[in-house]
Parts: C-alpha cells; sequence; structure tokens
C-alpha cells in the first residue's frame, strides 16, 4: 500500500460522524418518551377527561340543532336546556322500562351461577378426570388383650374415621370469586359514576352555550395559530363531519337494536328489549362489541331453554342481523368514514379499552374517525390518512 492510499485511509477514520443520525435517533427517542407520558396521562386523569371527552362528542351531536335554533333567534341556552330534555325523557323512560327487567336478571344471577356451576363440573371432569385418592391404610387391629378394649365392646370396632368431603372443583371456585369481584367492583364504582354523570351533563350544557365563541376566540386569540382563517374552516369541518357521524351511527346502532329486539320478541325471548338496548350499546365499539353481545344472548339462552340447542338462538339471530348490519348499511351509508383498517382499528381498541375500560371503548371509532379528519385537513399528515385507510 503507497503512502497515499495510507493518508486517504487515515483522513476517512479520522473524519466526523454524520450529526444527522444522532438528531435522528434523538428525535425518536423524544417521540416515544413523549407518547408515553401522554398515554400515561391519559389513564391516570380519565375521571377528569373521561367526563369531558364524552360530553365533547355529545355536544357535536346536537350543536347542528342548537345552531339552527340560533339562527332563528332563539337563545343557545334555551335551545340546549330544550334539547337536553327531549334527549332526556326517552332515555329516562327506557331506563325505567329496562330497570324491571335487569332487576330482575341480577336476581336469576345467582341460580344461573349455579346451573353453570354445575355444568362446567361436569364439563371439567369429563375432560379431566380426577383420580381417586389412595385409601387410607386401615389401623393395624390388635390382637392382644387390652383394658379399653374390653370395656368398650363391639363399639370400638364399629367406630370408623369422618369422610372429607371432596374440594370442590378449581374451575367452579374460579367462576364464583370472579362474579363475587365484579359485584364488588360495580357497587364500589357507583358513587364515582353518578359524580361522573351530573359533571357530564353540566359540561355538555356549557358546551353547548358557550362552546362556539370560545373555539372562536381561542383561534383568534392563540399566538401560536397563525392561519386564522384555516383554522376556523378546519374547526367548522370537523363539527360538522364529525356530528354528521356520530348521528349517523347512533341511527343505525338504534335500528339494530329495534330490529334485534323486534326479532328476539317474535321469537318469544324473555327481556327482548333489554337484549335491543344492550346490542345497540355495545355495536358503537365495532368487533369488540357484536361479540360481546353474542356472549351474553348465549347466557340468556341458556337461562331460559337450558343447555340444548335452543339456547343458540338469540345469539344466531343477532348474529345474522349484525352481519347484515355490518357488511352491507354501514360500509354504504357512512362510507369514506367506515374506511378504517381493522388491525389498527383493533388496536386502537386495545388501547382505548386498557385506558378508560368499557367508555374507552364506546368512543375510541369516533375519536379516530376524528383525528383522521384534522390528518385530512393538516399539511404533512395526510400519511397518516392513508395508513389509517389501509386496505387489505
Amino acid at each position: 500500500m503507497t503512502d497515499s492510499e495510507h493518508e486517504e485511509s487515515r483522513s476517512e477514520a479520522q473524519q466526523p460522524e454524520d450529526p444527522s443520525h444522532d438528531r435522528a435517533g434523538l428525535r425518536v427517542a423524544l417521540y416515544c418518551v413523549a407518547i408515553l407520558a401522554v398515554l400515561y396521562t391519559l389513564h391516570y386523569t380519565r375521571s377528569l377527561l373521561m367526563p369531558f371527552v364524552v360530553a365533547l362528542l355529545v355536544s357535536l351531536l346536537l350543536s347542528p340543532l342548537v345552531s339552527w335554533f340560533k339562527r332563528h333567534r332563539i337563545p343557545r341556552s334555551i335551545s340546549s336546556v330544550l334539547l337536553l330534555s327531549l334527549l332526556g325523557v326517552p332515555f329516562v323512560y327506557l331506563t325505567l322500562e329496562l330497570a324491571e327487567p335487569a332487576q330482575k336478571w341480577m336476581e336469576k344471577l345467582p341460580a344461573l351461577t349455579t346451573q353453570l356451576n354445575a355444568n362446567l363440573t361436569d364439563i371439567s371432569e369429563t375432560l379431566s378426570p380426577e383420580v381417586p385418592p389412595p385409601a387410607k391404610p386401615l389401623p393395624e387391629r390388635e390382637t392382644g388383650f387390652s383394658f379399653s378394649r374390653f370395656f368398650q365392646g363391639d363399639e370400638a370396632e364399629a367406630v370408623e374415621p369422618a369422610v372429607e368431603p371432596p374440594p370442590e372443583n378449581a374451575l367452579v371456585e374460579g367462576v364464583k370469586e370472579g362474579g363475587v369481584e365484579v359485584l364488588l367492583s360495580m357497587l364500589s364504582v357507583a358513587p364515582a359514576i353518578l359524580a361522573q354523570w351530573a359533571i357530564w351533563l353540566i359540561l355538555v350544557l356549557f358546551l353547548l352555550i358557550y362552546g362556539p365563541g370560545f373555539y372562536d376566540n381561542f383561534i383568534n386569540l392563540f399566538p401560536l395559530i397563525r392561519n386564522k382563517r384555516r383554522a376556523a374552516l378546519l374547526v367548522g369541518r370537523l363539527r360538522q363531519e364529525l356530528s354528521r357521524y356520530i348521528l349517523t351511527v347512533t341511527i343505525i346502532n338504534a335500528g339494530l337494536g329495534l330490529v334485534t329486539g323486534t326479532a328476539l320478541w317474535l321469537l318469544g325471548v324473555e327481556d327482548a328489549i333489554l337484549w335491543g338496548a344492550l346490542v345497540a350499546l355495545l355495536n358503537y365499539a365495532p368487533f369488540v362489541g357484536p361479540f360481546v353481545a353474542i356472549g351474553i344472548l348465549c347466557v340468556a339462552g341458556i337461562a331460559q331453554y337450558g343447555f340444548a340447542l335452543a339456547a343458540l338462538l338469540p345469539a344466531g339471530v343477532f348474529f345474522a342481523i349484525n352481519m347484515l348490519e355490518s357488511q352491507f348499511v354501514t360500509p354504504a351509508v357512512l362510507g369514506q368514514h367506515m374506511r378504517l383498517n381493522p388491525l389498527i382499528l383493533i388496536l386502537w381498541l386495545l388501547v382505548w379499552g386498557w385506558l378508560w375500560g368499557p367508555v374507552g371503548v364506546l368512543i375510541a371509532v369516533p375519536l379516530l374517525v376524528g383525528l383522521k379528519l384534522v390528518a385530512s385537513q393538516s399539511q404533512g399528515l395526510h400519511f397518516l390518512v392513508d395508513l389509517v385507510e389501509t386496505e387489505s
């Protein structure tokens, strides 16, 4: 190797590393830390943020009607109270109608649990029969003379050791413990649910009355927003599209619950109205909600028909109706809004279910649709829309 080649290799070895790689790695690390911080904040402030987010979605649903009343010279306060009253009357009526069957099912739950425990015991013993424990050796009989045996006579020979009752099946114990834990957890969170309900109602009312003015003032006064007109158009379009989406999904879910309840009632299923309202609520969570509804309807069928083929009738009817709704009705009505990749949707539901529980699962899809609309109207975020709309 010549001297020039030595000099070139030495100069290449002494060249400083590209600082852009270090900056890119630091940027990725900062993004990861920021995402973890956001998830941590959302999880540990859910009691504060959850009512606000749900109230925001409901206010978006009712805001077009409040704006329409405002254009006809009706104050927002009057129209907001009127709409909440009109929305609350059927909701309260439906709650009162469903309170009796729900209480009946709560009373039937112990007997149903006992029946399921007995069947689970039979199934578990059939699948994994227990090996009988080895017999205990009998005590050796004394052959010599004994004063105690002389005075007790033959009664001493008739005494046998007490037989211990067989231990309860582990599967049955697990089911019972799980049921007790669920009941105790429901009773413990009842005051918190009532408090969040009151906070939610107040937030909806104030968002409907003062929300639009607050949005406009925030856009005009916030210094980091440079293009005020574009930001105002984005907020207006987001409110309009999300309101249309939530209203459409609510009508579809209500129709699904009505059709399911009517079909179950015609087939003679008990408490068909309760199951119709339940499947309508669960259908706000795609994929996850229908599976939960099928499981609940299977339990309802077992309670009414026993462990027979007819027990699958309620779940089968709902499955057929849900397939028609999810494959034909919802895609035809919503169109572009339902272009969501199933894998991303499932992951999104799991994240929000971990963050905020059942409420997070129910509001996850509207939040994803809102983020998709924001990304479609923002420069540099169109790749997120393409990612969310990835087709198989």
